[in-house]
């Protein structure tokens, strides 16, 4: 077993590359085999049958896609509230538990694979430094840098076991809160839903916006410091 865990710690890329990998395998087999025609019809019964297994594995990825959808089901009855929000806690947390040990036992790896991302890693560092232990609380909330911030935590001496114990407890408080208010007004997300598929071409410059000013952000304050650290 020790053998294992140090296998695991030793190699975080190559494990999440395989869990993405024998995902998108499962997803598409069960896709293909659902005995349902239409592609919308298919997703939404794959959904119904695998939904927690999904849940996790989309949580262990990125997450707030997959908690619409969790909230959505447990609204329609599909899933249950609460094990929902378990199960895509659980999966925020096994996530940023890899992508912290990516960045603790694969420094090299980590500096040659995300050398784009060096202004992303440095402004990490510097909100830690800045902010301590609420950064890991709140990075799953800043769209952009969630990836970004276990990894550099990683890098740092930053104790392991405190960083276990406060992403435990922001991970199921980020499913909680994500999930239960598309669970309370889940009628009337659905409406729209329905409204942005007939109307697409408004909902379309909403998302294009919201994006260019993430963007600006992580460009903006990440600037100062990219070409110094690290």
């Amino acid at each position: 077993m020790k053998q294992i865990i140090k296998l695991l710690k030793a190699n975080p890329g190559k494990l999440i590359s395989i869990i993405v990998i024998v995902f998108l395998v499962f997803l598409g087999l069960k896709l293909y085999n659902t005995p349902v025609s239409g592609f919308e019809n298919k997703f939404i019964y794959l959904l119904k049958e695998y939904g927690y297994i999904i849940l996790f594995a989309w949580s262990i990825l990125e997450g707030e896609l997959g908690l619409i959808m969790a909230g959505l089901m447990s609204h329609n009855g599909s899933m249950n509230l609460y094990l929902a929000i378990f199960v895509a806690g659980l999966g925020g947390f096994c996530g940023d538990q890899l992508y912290f040990y990516l960045g603790r036992y694969n420094k090299t790896y980590v500096f040659k694979k995300f050398r784009k991302q060096r202004r992303k890693l440095a402004l990490a560092h510097l909100m830690l430094q800045r902010h301590g232990w609420p950064i890991i609380f709140m990075q799953r909330y800043m769209y952009g840098m969630r990836t970004i911030i276990p990894i550099a935590i990683g890098i740092t001496g930053y104790s392991n076991k405190k960083f276990a114990f406060i992403n435990l407890i922001s991970s199921m408080c980020w499913a909680g809160v994500s999930i239960t208010p598309i669970w309370y007004f889940g009628k009337e997300v659905f409406l729209v839903i329905d409204w942005a598929k007939a109307h697409w071409y408004y909902a379309l410059p909403f998302v294009l916006i919201a994006f260019v000013v993430v963007i600006f952000y992580v460009l903006k304050f990440s600037k100062r410091k990219g070409k110094n650290e690290y």
